[in-house]
């Protein structure tokens, strides 16, 4: 949805969105699946474009269509978690998964988890690079599926609200979409490296200390 905002005078609102949406919901369906896209980059887009437009409920679609495929996509890449977990050789969505949560991570996330179950599943949405993890102590722990959705639902419910906050933010800055867009993209980078780069800074200054 987000780069039809470079051209909002050439293509009408309607084919925007008949085009926006079901590519959103792909875009973040695959993104939750191979965890490379940035997906809350992608929401934060659309929520400008949406902002822009004159339908109504166009805001309530981004956000539906985008937790919507958030959590179809998390209960499908923990479902084949749970296959490779009781597979004698494995899966590569599990080594997938793996591959993606350094140990000092897990071992945060599996203590985390212990000591606050399904709650954890939330700020994992939310803290970057969280989700992998959290997601593998859940395999690890042996969670039935029934009750990592329970836990994923209001998860992925966050999530949407928060990334398309920093969309409607960038949105109501600019006149234009694609100045929104510019700014929800930069927003949402910033928000996305933060926390990294200052653990980073951190362990610098503690082994230099």
């Amino acid at each position: 949805m987000s780069w039809l905002a470079a051209v909002p005078t050439i293509v009408p609102e309607s084919t925007q969105q008949a085009l926006g949406y079901p590519s959103l919901f792909l875009l973040v369906l695959i993104g939750a699946l191979v965890p490379v896209i940035p997906t809350g980059a992608l929401v934060s887009s659309a929520a400008v474009v949406a902002f822009h437009q004159t339908a109504p409920f166009a805001l309530a679609l981004v956000f539906v269509t985008a937790s919507l495929a958030a959590f179809l996509g998390d209960a499908a890449l923990y479902w084949l978690g749970r296959r490779g977990m009781t597979s004698k050789n494995g899966s590569r969505w599990l080594e997938a998964i793996r591959s993606r949560a350094p140990e000092d991570r897990l071992a945060q996330a599996q203590e985390k988890l212990a000591d606050h179950g399904v709650g954890v599943l939330v700020l994992s949405r939310l803290v970057p690079a969280g989700r992998i993890p959290v997601m593998l102590a859940c395999l690890m722990a042996k969670w039935p599926m029934r009750r990592f959705v329970r836990g994923n639902f209001p998860a992925c419910l966050a999530w949407a609200v928060t990334y398309q906050l920093i969309g409607i933010l960038g949105g109501s800055l600019f006149r234009e979409p694609w100045e929104g867009v510019l700014a929800a993209i930069v927003l949402t980078v910033v928000v996305s490296t933060a926390p990294s780069a200052w653990r980073r800074v951190r362990g610098t200054a503690k082994a230099q200390g």
